[in-house]
């Protein structure tokens, strides 16, 4: 019977591996998920001072163009890889040089990449300083920041990061230029952010109070200051999504300079607030240097200096918050045509070019025709800039370092007016020509030279 019951088991058993082989009836169990990859991300952020706009090339392709100083690109999601990334300068003439790389840059997971050009084109120093930070999720009622050392002109400086009433204590971190701190989260509120020498408790630049949100995440990079006022260095935040933003000095002035060009005008003083002289006893064809004030908004006189009863201009000039300006007399007393001419000035020197601006300034000339030529000969050139009205100007034109010639005329013609004027060109310079009536309306019309040029003709 025993033996009955254990063969019948036996059968059972082989009846049911049987099945389990049959191929309509196997249970497969599902692949795992593959693992999760976290990209990447990545951010380009100018910060060479003196290097001119770039375009930033990923694979050879054009991904950024034009980025100027002081700007980020957007932020890229790359997938984890090695990338072949370049910066390509844009020159005059629409040249461009590659400046950076071709250089392979890899890209781990869950790694955010900020690469800022730093250094010097004129010193031949320019790089990329590659800056990393984990890519992890930032809580609502947390501020996350990093700070970075970008400032080619400046030495080791002490990071302060604090109450906005708190006094200098242990620094938040000591950077040589090129270093930077890890990214950290802190409580969203009010912050101070000040700089100094090592161990030392002068500031040369104060942020004043900065309030800080809950969710604010911000890469802050110390760059060479390109702003009004005596602080080395301004801050550049950047947020995730590579929008940007200056954290200028608590204490950024704006600058102006005065131009006298009332060819038959006496001297002048000018006025402001009808108590504070800026300036005294200017006289035709003669400009001063730029004068640092607190940005505001300003009543502004310009009266004879031998007599400030008599007022020639009475206007109202709003300076913004570290912009240089040019304020140009123009017009004519005899005919009581004086006006201010406000020009907002870029005194930024680009180590790659030489940068020329032409202010129509002659209320004699009418509308001119500009020619910037390589020899004196304008019999068949096209003018560079045609038909320039009374109180027009170029803007900044980018030329190669070189021989010029200027010739001015009266638009449709080839007759000069003044010039040609040869003029030798050398880059990181910046050179301002503004025309002038001939002195009393009766001389030649000529040129007020400003800044590099730095005499008046």
């Amino acid at each position: 019977m025993n033996k009955i019951l254990s063969v019948s088991i036996a059968a059972v058993a082989l009846a049911s591996l049987s099945a389990c082989n049959d191929d309509d009836d196997v249970i497969v169990p599902p692949p795992p998920p593959p693992p999760v990859v976290v990209d990447a991300t990545l951010r380009v952020i100018h910060a060479a001072s003196d290097a001119p706009n770039v375009n930033i090339l990923l694979a050879n392709n054009a991904v950024v163009e034009n980025l100027a100083y002081a700007q980020s690109s957007a932020n890229f999601s790359l997938a984890p890889a090695t990338y072949n990334v370049a910066v390509q300068a844009r020159l005059p003439a629409s040249a461009t040089a590659t400046v950076i790389g071709p250089l392979d840059l890899t890209l781990a997971e869950a790694t955010n990449y900020k690469v800022f050009a730093v250094g010097s084109v004129a010193a031949t120093t320019l790089e990329p300083l590659v800056v990393t930070s984990p890519v992890k999720a930032l809580a609502a009622d947390s501020v996350r920041l990093q700070v970075v050392h970008a400032a080619s002109n400046a030495p080791t400086v002490d990071i302060h990061v604090t109450a906005p009433e708190q006094a200098l204590t242990a620094p938040l971190a000591t950077l040589d230029f090129k270093q930077s701190t890890a990214a950290v989260d802190v409580a969203p509120g009010n912050y101070r952010v000040r700089i100094t020498l090592p161990g030392q408790q002068t500031v040369v630049f104060d942020s004043g109070t900065l309030e800080l949100a809950g969710g604010t995440d911000l890469v802050v990079a110390a760059i060479n200051n390109r702003l009004s006022g005596e602080s080395p260095v301004s801050l550049l935040a950047v947020a995730p999504d590579g929008k940007f933003s200056d954290i200028a000095d608590v204490n950024t002035t704006a600058s102006v300079r005065v131009i006298h060009n009332v060819s038959d005008a006496p001297a002048v003083d000018v006025i402001v607030n009808d108590s504070t002289k800026l300036v005294e006893s200017l006289a035709f064809p003669n400009f001063t240097n730029y004068v640092g004030v607190a940005p505001d908004t300003y009543n502004v006189k310009v009266a004879a200096a031998a007599d400030n009863s008599v007022v020639v201009i009475n206007e109202n000039l709003t300076l913004e918050k570290g912009a240089f300006y040019s304020v140009i007399a123009v017009g004519s007393l005899g005919n009581n045509t004086i006006s201010p001419l406000v020009l907002a000035d870029t005194p930024r020197r680009i180590a790659t070019e030489a940068q020329v601006r032409i202010v129509h300034g002659s209320t004699l000339a009418g509308p001119v025709d500009i020619y910037v030529t390589a020899t004196n000969d304008i019999s068949s050139a096209t003018p560079a800039f045609a038909a320039v009205e009374f109180k027009q100007e170029t803007s900044y034109v980018s030329l190669n370092a070189g021989t010029y010639f200027v010739t001015v005329t009266a638009a449709g013609t080839k007759t000069a007016a003044i010039g040609p004027l040869s003029l030798d060109l050398a880059a990181n310079r910046i050179y301002t020509a503004v025309a002038r009536d001939g002195a009393d309306l009766t001389a030649d019309v000529g040129l007020i030279l400003l800044d590099d040029f730095n005499t008046a003709i």
